[in-house]
């Protein structure tokens, strides 16, 4: 989740950098905080300076705009906007138009109006258990069928005057994608509070096993992707179920590798919520490179993911 005071909520950091081949020509690495977690920059090629300086606008930029931590953002104006129209900047209308293109697909897994459900569990307050009446108005407050966006008049709102966007099963992946085509560097990687994106040359990956993040369970080799991550390892059962406005049972970890940051984070987070045997079901289906790390020790991989030739740790060696 995308966060300017707390830790990650929807998306657990589960993959780890390894080793980078040796750079060619000049490189550039970079440590920032973003979005209220860790954002590391490794840039190579001819201006990688000034490359850096260019990602680290655009992510400040996106944060500013969309990041409902800060009163002061168009989202969080739209959330408090109690049901009236806000004037929205036609790139946040676009992503959000994506976003619930993405509900309907992972038919009802993901879902970026969840705010009212994170109040009533007390996600970002360390967490309560809400009574059954403020929990059933909270799901009445929930869906992207709330959100209407109104692109001739340039404006959203939400049909109900509790409802609220929250952007944390996706704003990190898009700010990746923004960054590395704002940077413009010839090959890079990217670590977003444990999200990665990699291009241009190959990039040793590993994805932390659910029961003790210290250890790797699964290797792989990333080259012009990005690898994200969902668990309840680091936080207990904070990932809701939209479907049901329940936590999600704690049963391991996802890991998704895909082209397009935001869809690998927008997936990690819906296949946790579908589980092992829906969501490996749904990924097969669709060619999603996914894998599934439950807490008996089992790892499941879509072909998808077999294609890119991890490597399994074995747990005996450990």
């Amino acid at each position: 989740m995308s966060t300017k005071s707390a830790p990650h909520l929807l998306v657990a950091a589960l993959v780890a950098v390894q080793g980078v081949a040796a750079p060619k020509g000049p490189i550039q690495d970079r440590l920032a905080l973003a979005m209220g977690t860790e954002l590391r920059l490794h840039l190579e090629g001819p201006g990688s300076g000034p490359a850096s300086e260019a990602a680290l606008a655009e992510v400040a930029r996106i944060e500013a705009a969309c990041s409902t931590w800060d009163p002061a953002s168009a989202w969080s104006r739209l959330n408090a906007a109690q049901g009236r129209p806000v004037a929205l900047d036609g790139e946040w209308l676009d992503l959000l138009d994506r976003m619930k293109g993405w509900q309907g697909r992972t038919e009802g897994a993901f879902d970026p109006v969840l705010m009212a459900l994170l109040r009533a569990w007390g996600v970002r307050e360390g967490g309560r258990t809400p009574d059954p009446a403020a929990l059933a108005a909270a799901r009445r407050a929930s869906g992207a069928g709330l959100l209407i966006l109104d692109r001739a008049a340039g404006t959203a709102h939400l049909a109900q005057s509790d409802a609220g966007l929250e952007e944390g099963g996706f704003l990190k992946g898009y700010a990746l994608d923004r960054m590395r085509k704002t940077a413009g560097a010839p090959a890079g990687l990217l670590d977003f509070g444990g999200q990665l994106l990699a291009w241009g040359r190959p990039v040793e990956a590993s994805v932390a096993d659910p029961r003790d993040r210290r250890r790797a369970r699964l290797t792989l080799s990333l080259r012009d992707a990005s690898l994200a991550g969902s668990g309840t390892s680091e936080r207990g059962r904070h990932i809701l179920d939209p479907r049901t406005g329940e936590p999600c049972p704690a049963w391991g970890s996802t890991a998704v590798v895909a082209a397009e940051a935001l869809t690998a984070d927008v997936l990690s987070t819906a296949l946790y919520v579908l589980g092992p045997d829906a969501g490996s079901a749904w990924a097969e289906r669709r060619g999603v490179a996914a894998a599934f790390l439950l807490h008996d020790g089992t790892v499941r991989m879509t072909p998808a993911f077999r294609s890119l030739h991890p490597t399994l740790i074995p747990q005996e060696s450990r």
